[in-house]
């Protein structure tokens, strides 16, 4: 029992640290905008399937924030209706 909690301490400690070392770009401020990001989210669930054997990615990295996030989330509802199941009434 004392030999798997130091594994799993040290186990932690190794990934937190490693984990810290981890960088990202920094945000443009004239980044992709609403649509870009309207259009990333729509197009997500066929460009996930994609990046599993290419090297493509869905998100826009660096994006320029809210506007960006916004369209993003606008676009993926529309795989899932927007929400509408939810409140349909039987």
């Amino acid at each position: 029992m004392v030999k798997t909690n130091r594994f799993l301490f040290l186990l932690i400690a190794c990934v937190l640290l490693m984990a810290g070392c981890a960088t990202q770009p920094a945000p443009i401020t004239d980044g992709p905008g609403f649509f870009v990001g309207l259009w990333h989210g729509m197009s997500a669930p066929i460009s996930v399937i994609v990046s599993i054997f290419t090297d493509i990615r869905f998100y826009e990295s660096p994006n320029a924030g809210l506007r960006y996030d916004l369209g993003f989330m606008l676009g993926i509802s529309f795989w899932g209706g927007g929400g509408a199941a939810a409140c349909h009434r039987r």
